[in-house]
């Protein structure tokens, strides 16, 4: 795959001062069983061949696979290349326990596993309730000690409801936030709850499954997975298949577009998809088709 005279869009990670590539890696399809570690090492190359400069990987996917992987695939000069982030909270042996102790062994865990001695990001992942995140003894107050460390630079969270994100803002300690499925064509809940919050406080905003969890893949969507999206998704297919235009394009520039999010995360499993997902990020998409988008996507 030629890549000569494409780049990635390039943007401020919020008051961390990373300058992060808007198209990045997500970990995820890394740990999956069906993924040797070859693929894994040669998909991880592939992205950082490519310009994307930013990996996030987190204990639960795969049961510590991945974060093992992206560990080998690492070695041998690559961890200069690339910021590199993973979590905290979900590890399979200690998922859901928010306490200092806990968050110390599952991060010590996890550089092990990296084959590094610091993490760029840090994000505390998928806690039910924000008390024992913010709790004397807690995930944050922990963290915060190792970054004085010099474990961990930024201090992060990684969660679904707007809410918690807000909490993890107002404590001033958090400098990066990530949210999933709320910026997509499907839903972008997250525009109007939560952005322009995170930007007046100069928080990095990650956005995690810019294809929905595949359903804009460019693969014809099932109209019957996750209703409505699925339907609402197998409309849009339709109307770009009926129009020559590739979804997986659209689905990630329209997350490029936004300028109130930093980065968006894909999780490909292997080099074929890493390239894809590139190509989908710098192919040219006429003005107009953006403004045919937004009508369908009122209508859809």
């Amino acid at each position: 795959m030629s890549t000569q005279g494409t780049a990635l869009p390039r943007r401020q990670l919020g008051r961390t001062g990373l300058e992060v590539t808007g198209l990045s890696m997500g970990g995820a399809g890394l740990g999956r069983r069906d993924v040797t570690d070859d693929e894994a090492i040669e998909a991880v190359h592939r992205a950082i061949e490519l310009g994307i400069n930013y990996l996030d990987t987190a204990p639960l996917y795969g049961a510590c696979e991945s974060e093992r992987r992206v560990g080998l695939a690492l070695a041998g000069g690559w961890r200069e290349k690339i910021y590199l982030a993973t979590k905290t909270g979900t590890h399979p042996k200690w998922r859901g326990d928010y306490s200092a102790s806990t968050t110390r062994r599952s991060v010590e865990n996890s550089l092990d596993l990296l084959g590094t001695d610091y993490l760029d990001v840090c994000l505390v992942h998928d806690p039910n309730s924000m008390e024992p995140v913010i709790a004397k003894g807690g995930a944050f107050e922990e963290l915060q000690r190792m970054r004085e460390e010099g474990l961990v630079r930024f201090i992060g969270l990684g969660v679904r409801e707007h809410e918690f994100h807000r909490v993890a803002i107002e404590t001033g300690i958090v400098d990066v936030i990530l949210t999933y499925l709320d910026y997509t064509l499907l839903s972008q809940t997250a525009a109007e709850s939560l952005l322009p919050f995170a930007t007046e406080h100069d928080i990095g905003v990650i956005n995690g499954s810019p294809i929905a969890m595949g359903l804009l893949s460019g693969v014809e969507p099932d109209p019957n997975a996750s209703p409505p999206e699925g339907q609402k998704a197998h409309r849009l297919w339709k109307w770009a298949n009926e129009n020559d235009l590739n979804l997986l394009n659209l689905a990630i520039q329209f997350c490029l577009r936004q300028p109130l999010i930093h980065l968006n995360l894909t999780g490909s499993k292997n080099a074929t998809e890493v390239e894809q997902n590139f190509a989908a990020a710098t192919t040219p998409v006429p003005e107009e088709v953006w403004e045919k988008l937004a009508v369908v996507m009122r209508e859809a």
